[in-house]
């Protein structure tokens, strides 16, 4: 009897092949990604540890270790973009979600004419944030903008008011700015999360006597939440973001009291050209913005399981 021939394993030609085809598709962009990301994360980092002020020398300083983050700490103009980031983000998280679910609950029943308004919510979002800071700019001039002279009209003491040139309403006019945008997108999540409630629950609610806000706070509400809160996550990522708007409407003014951090950071680097400082307090920037990017991400990972 005569053995059987071993078979000898063949290389895999083809999946070799595969895998050079998606190496090499992939290769441009992850070069891309190589040198406008990581490449300039890595030497900015570098850079935050040294003194580096471009207009004595082309050419980073010497290391001067934690110098330029304890500088930081006690940087009264850091502080104070520190502080107006943390307004502007309750201003504009906090009526961002209020509109976005007022707007949600009045255009819920799937009527003809909601319909049609709903599939016109995307457009203010869509709007460039260029072309946001200008429109409204425009709109709130005392002499001639349209809504300087509707407010004028409602409220007569507001007419020609000077809304970029007041502390708090040059940031509450930043934040509608960016809500005027932000709310009817966030409108359309919780139009699809109202539709997932059960209406079997709310029907019960009525039966029994509830009225119509006690079904909202006690049923509607909480069921909500986790969206509320996963939108939310997403808006405070956003307003820390905050720029386009300022640099076009107010340019950190009047004073500083509009200077957030992303502005503050510009400032530092393009104005005062002070690059190791900027990189510090840019690093500073991107531990904040890490660590609510990972709460938004574990909460979504958290609602898939």
């Amino acid at each position: 009897m005569a053995a059987s021939s071993i078979p000898v394993r063949k290389p895999r030609r083809k999946e070799f092949r595969n895998a050079t085809l998606r190496w090499t598709l992939l290769g441009p962009a992850l070069f891309v990604i190589a040198a406008t990301i990581i490449y300039p994360l890595i030497s900015s980092f570098i850079t935050s540890f040294r003194h580096w002020q471009l207009t004595d020398s082309p050419e980073p300083g010497d290391f001067v270790g934690l110098e330029n983050y304890r500088r930081a700490l006690s940087d009264a103009g850091f502080i104070n973009s520190l502080k107006v980031s943390g307004e502007y983000m309750l201003l504009s998280v906090g009526l961002t979600l209020t509109l976005g679910l007022g707007i949600a609950l009045l255009l819920q029943k799937p009527t003809r004419l909601n319909q049609f308004a709903r599939a016109l919510l995307i457009f203010p979002y869509a709007v460039a944030p260029v072309l946001k800071g200008y429109s409204w700019r425009f709109m709130l001039n005392p002499e001639y903008g349209v809504y300087a002279k509707m407010i004028g009209k409602l409220f007569p003491p507001l007419d020609h008011f000077l809304w970029l040139g007041h502390e708090f309403s040059a940031l509450l006019v930043i934040a509608m700015s960016e809500v005027w945008g932000w709310a009817p997108l966030f409108a359309l999540m919780f139009i699809g999360a109202l539709g997932s409630i059960p209406s079997e629950t709310t029907e019960a609610a009525k039966v029994d006597g509830a009225t119509s806000f006690q079904i909202f706070w006690k049923i509607t509400l909480p069921l909500l939440a986790p969206v509320i809160y996963i939108v939310a996550l997403l808006k405070i990522i956003s307003a820390f973001k905050m720029f386009d708007q300022i640099a076009i409407m107010t340019g950190g003014g009047p004073g500083d009291s509009t200077q957030t951090l992303y502005y503050y950071v510009y400032q530092l680097a393009f104005r005062n050209l002070d690059m190791g400082y900027a990189s510090a307090v840019s690093y500073l920037l991107v531990v904040l913005m890490g660590i609510i990017a990972a709460l938004y991400v574990r909460t979504l990972l958290s609602r898939g399981d």
